[in-house]
């Protein structure tokens, strides 16, 4: 694939991020700028190459760095005697982000099962939606220790 073709692309891409992370709540503009930190070649832009490369203003560009680095989705690095910040994806450890992961997903159990008490009908279509994805988490947890010992094991 030509070096063209292949930005072209990728910058397709980081729009298509964008839209995803857009649909589950973040800012489109967070989205594009996870984008970008994932997908292109280079790894760290400074702010001024972020807001060039996703022609985004200033502002908007700087509250969302702030908001993507408190969630931990991004981080920066400095280089001693440059007052630049060159930002990338926070890298952490594979097992740590299933953890936090699997940490939603029991949060989400659990509230579930707060509603299903609270049910006058169990057999609702509601309660027994809620019950399935009960049952599905469950199912879950039993199998994710199995599975991280299988990939360690890999």
């Amino acid at each position: 694939m030509k070096s063209e073709e292949r930005l072209l692309k990728q910058k397709q891409i980081i729009e298509e991020i964008g839209k995803f992370f857009d649909k589950r709540g973040f800012q489109p503009i967070a989205g594009r700028i996870l984008g970008l930190l994932m997908v292109m070649d280079k790894e760290q832009f400074t702010f001024e190459e972020i807001t060039e490369e996703l022609q985004i203003s200033k502002s908007s560009a700087s509250n969302v760095l702030r908001m993507l680095e408190i969630r931990g989705d991004i981080e920066y690095t400095t280089i001693s005697g440059d007052r630049k910040r060159y930002y990338h994806i926070k890298r952490q450890n594979a097992f740590e982000m299933f953890d936090e992961f699997e940490k939603q997903i029991l949060s989400i159990k659990k509230l579930f099962l707060q509603i299903l008490e609270l049910k006058e009908d169990k057999n609702s279509l509601n309660s027994s939606f809620f019950n399935e994805i009960v049952n599905l988490i469950s199912i879950h947890k039993e199998h994710i220790q199995e599975f991280k010992k299988a990939y360690k094991n890999n």
